[in-house]
């Protein structure tokens, strides 16, 4: 991981109760012109950070998996759904699904994924700083703060753009 990312993570890590009264103001003034400035701050963000640099999702949190994705990084494997989720899935009690491994089974040495093109709709929307729902889901936008230095950025942005100090 580049040193700056590296910084960004230890300023998020020493600011998230900062960061978690920020994300709970934000959810109070949410609306269609806080969420299109979101989505301004995501694109902005993202033309700056390079993921492959990074890749600490892929090193730290794995990804929730649906039955579609597994059907489909199954296909993609030339591997039955079954056997799939034998070798590469595990169940929480909540009957949610995620890979079973950190670092993620698919992260090449380089940072890329070999099966990014069939990638768990998860990891597509990581770090889900550019969705309509961002603002009510505290908990994992402060998690995600702390794991992806992209995410950091964009709150710190959105932050400066509103009343929030």
């Amino acid at each position: 991981m580049k040193p700056e990312y590296q910084h960004i993570l230890h300023e998020a890590l020493i600011n998230k109760e900062d960061s978690l009264e920020s994300l709970k103001s934000l959810k109070k003034q949410a609306n269609h012109q806080l969420v299109e400035s979101l989505k301004s701050c995501h694109q902005e963000v993202f033309s700056k950070i390079d993921c492959l640099a990074c890749a600490n999702c892929c090193k730290t949190s794995p990804p929730l998996v649906t039955n579609k994705d597994i059907k489909r990084i199954a296909q993609h494997l030339k591997m039955t759904p079954k056997l799939f989720e034998r070798k590469y899935v595990i169940e929480d009690i909540n009957g949610e699904k995620s890979f079973s491994q950190v670092p993620c089974f698919f992260l090449q040495e380089d940072n890329r994924c070999s099966i990014y093109e069939v990638r768990p709709e998860a990891c597509r929307n990581y770090p889900h700083t550019d969705e309509d729902a961002y603002f009510i889901r505290t908990s994992l936008n402060l998690n995600n703060t702390l794991i992806c230095p992209a995410a950091f950025l964009i709150l710190k942005k959105i932050k400066s753009i509103t009343d929030l100090k």
